[in-house]
């Protein structure tokens, strides 16, 4: 027979397995729930907070600033002192070297997670806002004073001197260079790089995207302006490329706006000129 106390024993040794409670699962959970933290982590774009833009900071803009002042001084000496052809095109590539420069240091620093992807969607971007900007500008111009006419090349002797200056600097230089020297420079390096050191947010991107536009505008002012619509279609267009940028976190719908609204213009002075 048992003894009487066969029970009591058997209820402590029962009372000594105790359920699991929170605190004996929380290291699995703890670890579960830190490795899909990393995964989501490691997904994020440059405009959710990934690390992968923390190299495009104060160093790049440093970069940057160097880069193209130095370009700048340069340019406009070879522009002043040496005479067609040779003057134009050293001057535009000295230009085009001194943008490429930042962009090639950030790049070779980190590549921000997102900013380099291609939507098709980028391609209606580009085409809607790059003809709206066109329209707007030729309103500006017939507002500043412009007769509104078709522009138009200068011809010589009544022709269009098709030579391999005028194509790269009226024709490749504005439809393929400078748009994409230019958009990865001013919406990408200092874009990113602002929106960055700012912490994010909606302050964050209205610096960013003023910084960015204000830079654009000022280069373009080098060569000089004319007419008081030159600085502001050319805000609108950073304006409009910078708020794309922060829109969809990518890059190439800015960059065919501005294909698009350069490449229009050249059309048109085509045009024009064989009108004439």
């Amino acid at each position: 027979m048992k003894s009487p106390n066969c029970a009591v024993e058997t209820d402590r040794t029962t009372s000594r397995i105790e359920p699991p409670t929170p605190e004996h699962v929380t290291p699995v959970a703890v670890k579960h729930a830190s490795s899909a933290e990393r995964r989501a982590r490691g997904t994020r774009t440059w405009l959710e907070g990934s690390r992968t833009a923390r190299a495009w900071n104060g160093t790049v803009l440093a970069y940057t600033a160097v880069a193209v002042g130095a370009a700048l001084v340069l340019s406009v000496a070879a522009r002043t002192q040496l005479e067609a052809p040779l003057g134009p095109v050293l001057s535009s590539l000295l230009l085009w070297i001194g943008m490429a420069v930042p962009v090639v240091i950030a790049i070779a620093r980190s590549r921000p997670r997102g900013l380099f992807r291609f939507r098709w969607t980028d391609i209606l971007w580009g085409l809607g806002l790059g003809v709206l900007l066109r329209i707007v500008q030729g309103w500006l111009e017939v507002a500043a004073g412009s007769p509104g006419g078709l522009p138009s090349y200068p011809t010589l002797n009544g022709d269009l001197s098709i030579n391999a200056t005028w194509l790269l600097l009226g024709l490749f230089a504005p439809v393929l260079i400078l748009p994409l020297v230019e958009e990865f420079l001013f919406r990408g390096v200092v874009l990113v790089s602002v929106y960055r050191m700012a912490r994010r947010g909606v302050e964050a991107g209205l610096l960013a995207i003023l910084a960015s536009t204000a830079a654009f505008v000022a280069l373009h002012a080098v060569n000089g302006m004319n007419r008081w619509d030159e600085p502001v279609y050319l805000a609108l267009v950073g304006l409009t490329c910078g708020m794309l940028v922060l829109f969809t976190g990518r890059i190439w719908g800015a960059v065919l706006v501005h294909m698009v609204f350069n490449g229009m213009w050249v059309a048109l002075a085509l045009t024009g000129t064989a009108l004439a």
